[in-house]
């Protein structure tokens, strides 16, 4: 390959190899296929849905705890419940936004609006439009999938990282309040009614099941277990892309080599693997690459992934999840205020 000076030390390619490139995505693609065609139902989507239901049988007898005088039961209560709370909002919203949950489209459709709106407070077609149409499809192109949305550089750095995430709860529904300009009356109708149900029926459930006597302990109670785990959430969200290889619009690089040098692994942790999934940490660029996969498979097709791209001698991306937040908490005014500069990756193709 030539460098090309007019590209800033990028790559001027010829027809042959771009149709290499083109081919590379083509036989990874076969290759997870065919591992997905003979995985049965059980890895495929059983194992998922299967801690989902699980994470739904823990919020009964959280309730319960809740109503316990005795402080030891009472945390372990509120620990439940947000651990509960996050493998639904999290894991499930995730899962269900890119239809992962169920073969057929109405239940995909179905699962969507339960866990994002209900479950989540947010909107179903926003988050869909601003995660799958925007982040997945145009993945550190700066301006569109370049994850902004959890930017807030107004803020220091020690109260964006480890103060301001403890808001997610309260901002999240107003977030998609303000975005509903412009959808349909029957979308908006829909998304403020199921919102104001799980809000509602969390807040009616500590009252009546587990006796709180003041709607100020209530909704204290429903903030605490709400946010319990929106550091790392957000900390999650930022350390996978931000800091890498950043693209614009009009010089983008093939999905491989966009995917490959734009996403980042996060070590295989048991607490948000199980809570978060492993398609957000320690299988993000498996995700990126095929989107449509479950968590389980994204584990399960992750040695093929990592071998094949290093027998391309493409990147594969890891980093441990203290080493991602040093480098942010260093470098937080380049990573977080000011725009990130655009790689000349492939130059022009």
């Amino acid at each position: 390959m030539m460098q090309s000076p007019e590209t800033g030390g990028g790559w001027k390619e010829s027809g042959t190899e771009e149709l290499e490139k083109e081919s590379m995505m083509m036989e990874l693609t076969r290759l997870v296929q065919k591992m997905v065609k003979e995985s049965s139902w059980w890895e495929r989507r059983g194992i998922d849905c299967s801690i989902l239901a699980v994470a739904f049988f823990c919020v009964p007898p959280a309730f319960l705890l809740l109503a316990s005088p005795q402080l030891l039961c009472f945390s372990a209560g509120v620990l439940l419940m947000g651990a509960a709370h996050a493998v639904i909002t999290v894991k499930g919203t995730h899962l269900a936004s890119h239809g992962a949950l169920s073969e057929s489209r109405a239940w995909g459709k179905f699962w969507a609006v339960f866990f994002i709106e209900v479950c989540g407070s947010f909107s179903a077609p926003v988050g869909i439009q601003g995660h799958i149409k925007m982040h997945h499809a145009h993945t550190n192109v700066v301006g569109l999938g370049d994850s902004s949305v959890w930017k807030a550089p107004f803020l220091p750095r020690t109260v964006y990282l480890f103060v301001a995430p403890l808001a997610v709860p309260v901002i999240t529904p107003l977030v998609a309040f303000s975005h509903l300009r412009g959808h349909l009356a029957v979308h908006v109708v829909r998304t403020v009614l199921m919102v104001a149900l799980g809000l509602y029926s969390q807040y009616w459930l500590l009252i009546h099941v587990s006796g709180f006597r003041s709607p100020l302990s209530a909704l204290l109670c429903m903030l605490a277990c709400r946010a319990m785990f929106s550091v790392p959430f957000i900390h999650v969200n930022i350390f996978q892309h931000i800091g890498l290889e950043m693209f614009s619009l009009t010089r983008r690089p093939k999905r491989i080599y966009q995917m490959t040098h734009g996403v980042l692994n996060l070590p295989r942790n048991l607490l948000l693997d199980w809570t978060f999934g492993h398609s957000l940490i320690n299988c993000h660029v498996e995700h990126h690459l095929f989107p449509f996969l479950s968590d389980h498979m994204c584990l399960k097709v992750k040695p093929i992934v990592s071998k094949f791209l290093s027998e391309k001698q493409l990147p594969y991306l890891e980093d441990g999840y203290l080493s991602r937040l040093r480098l942010f908490f260093h470098r937080y005014q380049e990573l977080m205020v000011f725009a990130p500069p655009i790689t000349e990756l492939v130059g022009l193709q």
